[in-house]
């Protein structure tokens, strides 16, 4: 909704001006490239935000997959507070020792490589398309194969990259060497590689679209695929990552059904299994704006000193946040958390779809990354506007699919809130249909 459209919408109250006058600086001062929803939130607690007008929203957003701890933690406040007072910025001609740190928890929790900081998803995503064409430049390769419906970023060469065509309009040409092919497809993915193919990128958890979840078979035969053709294979972890399915990379969730059923896969299945390359941001800094992208040691060395760079990445107050956010996480079993709440707002938002299968077509779903596709009759857009005037804020994705993805630390109880604002929502639109 435009937010001319917003100011004109006629006072309930005395202080219902408060949202008008930011409707207004908006219309005036900020750039019309989002199509905001007709609220404005002023603070958060917990799983909580409010409103200019005193209304409280139980959060199933979570900034978008961001807030991994919620809103307003006394953990990281107190981290920003104490770091902003030492040391805020020196650039990365120096070292700084919680750069190393923080690079050493991601290293550690995927396998030996390195890490670089930056502080967007879009930015780290950058870093994996330089990786591959740094890597395949003396042999003339510079392809990058992704998938259709993938996100990667709203960058030129980030939406070259994205399999999805209302995101590349207006910005032809598009930067060269990215195609897509259909996600969980092998066949079509091995019937795409060219002479000039460097890498394969894709999201394990496709979000923007919907939550699609790839096959461990898929992920395994993808290793296979670069390994025989010497391709990089790139993981887009920005959204699915840092814990949201229950492990710190999604790729990790998938794979542990291969690893529990290894008849599953002809008998055998590598634990080792890694990717050379994953991006992350979004709940890394949950809230503190960060990416970073993990190298896995054989390929650490592609981007060597002057080829790639950040002002803003990995200083020691974004380094500081993302290791308190680490700390709270391991130390109150987070990952676990999300498995179960997940899985509990999984089954229960199952039970709703099979009693309103002409309302609900079909949850997807892997720990707090939730899906749920509505008839097309029903728009995404429109639902989340209905579940707001119920006190809920959820994630529109493509045309019929609302999104949960909220903190780490959701309670049972708020998860159960959360669904009951949302089974009552598909009864209503049951009866009206």
């Amino acid at each position: 909704m435009k937010a001319a459209e917003n100011v004109q919408h006629p006072t309930l109250n005395a202080q219902r001006s408060k949202a008008e006058k930011v409707y207004e600086i908006f219309e005036d001062c900020v750039i019309p490239s989002y199509s905001r929803f007709d609220l404005v939130l002023e603070r958060g607690e917990g799983n909580y935000v409010w409103d200019v007008d005193g209304k409280r929203y139980l959060d199933l957003a979570g900034g978008i997959a961001v807030c991994s701890l919620g809103h307003a933690h006394p953990e990281i406040t107190k981290a920003l507070s104490e770091q902003s007072q030492k040391l805020i910025h020196v650039s990365n001609l120096y070292y700084n020792e919680l750069q190393g740190r923080l690079a050493k928890r991601i290293v550690d929790l995927i396998a030996p490589g390195r890490v670089f900081f930056c502080n967007s998803g879009a930015e780290a995503n950058e870093g994996l398309f330089k990786l591959a064409r740094k890597f395949g430049h003396d042999q003339g390769r510079y392809e990058i194969i992704s998938t259709v419906d993938s996100f990667h970023g709203r960058t030129l060469a980030g939406i070259a990259a994205t399999g999805q065509e209302k995101v590349k309009k207006g910005f032809e040409p598009a930067v060269e060497g990215f195609k897509q092919v259909p996600f969980n497809n092998l066949e079509a993915m091995r019937g795409a590689i060219t002479p000039k193919t460097a890498a394969i990128l894709i999201e394990p958890v496709q979000g923007e679209s919907g939550i699609t979840i790839a096959s461990p078979e898929y992920l395994l035969g993808l290793r296979k695929l670069c390994d025989e053709h010497n391709l990089l294979l790139l993981f887009d972890e920005v959204q699915a990552g840092h814990f949201r399915t229950g492990k710190f990379q999604s790729w990790q969730r998938i794979l542990e059904v291969a690893a529990i059923d290894p008849n599953r896969h002809g008998g055998s299945v590598n634990r080792l299994y890694l990717p050379d390359a994953v991006s992350m941001a979004k709940s890394l800094g949950g809230g503190f704006p960060m990416g970073a992208f993990w190298v896995r040691e054989k390929f650490a060395n592609v981007l060597s000193a002057g080829t790639h760079a950040s002002t803003f990445g990995g200083t020691p107050l974004a380094s500081a946040v993302g290791l308190k956010i680490f700390d709270v996480i391991e130390r109150e079993n987070l990952a676990g958390n999300a498995r179960d709440i997940g899985d509990f707002l999984f089954g229960e938002l199952q039970t709703v779809q099979r009693r309103f299968p002409k309302v609900v077509k079909v949850v997807r779903g892997l720990g707090l990354m939730i899906g749920v596709e509505f008839q097309t009759q029903f728009k995404a857009v429109e639902i989340v506007k209905e579940l707001h005037m119920r006190n809920l804020l959820t994630v529109p994705a493509g045309n019929s699919v609302v999104r949960l993805l909220p903190a780490l630390n959701l309670r049972k109880s708020e998860a159960e809130e959360g669904l009951r604002i949302i089974e009552k929502l598909v009864v209503d639109l049951g009866i009206q249909k």
